[in-house]
């Protein structure tokens, strides 16, 4: 696939994303993808993810455990089978009734026309506070 065709994956892979389509999100997956989420174990989803049924769960928690989610992407960026989105995610964590805002880069390779690697790179230090009950928790 060339770059234009990737970008339009990874799209329509967020466009899934926003409706909470997980199905059509792993069907753009390959059946060994990894996703990668950094954060410290406060954040249930945090870690790497291989296979659909691990990313499933991951997006299983993530919805689980959040609300009125919004992705906003401002810019794509693609090389070869790269692809890097750039925006902003905003939602509100159920059991503390905390907000997350917070500049997200997401990065995809793309193999085959599936997604076989992707990373979100964020504010993990707002993220641990707003799971967490205090602010004064997440920094021990």
């Amino acid at each position: 696939m060339n770059e234009q065709q990737n970008t339009a994956l990874i799209q329509k892979a967020l466009e899934a994303f926003g409706r909470g389509d997980v199905e059509t999100i792993l069907d753009y997956c390959a059946n060994d993808c990894e996703f990668y989420c950094p954060g410290p174990a406060i954040v249930p989803y945090a870690g790497t993810k291989r296979g659909r049924e691990e990313i499933r769960s991951y997006f299983d928690v993530l919805i689980g455990t959040q609300s009125d989610a919004n992705l906003t992407i401002d810019d794509f960026v693609a090389q070869g089978n790269t692809v890097v989105a750039i925006g902003r995610y905003r939602a509100n964590i159920i059991a503390t009734e905390k907000p997350i805002d917070s500049s997200v880069v997401l990065t995809f390779k793309i193999q085959d026309g599936k997604i076989t690697r992707h990373m979100v790179i964020g504010d993990t230090a707002a993220l641990a506070v707003s799971y967490t009950a205090s602010a004064a928790t997440a920094a021990l």
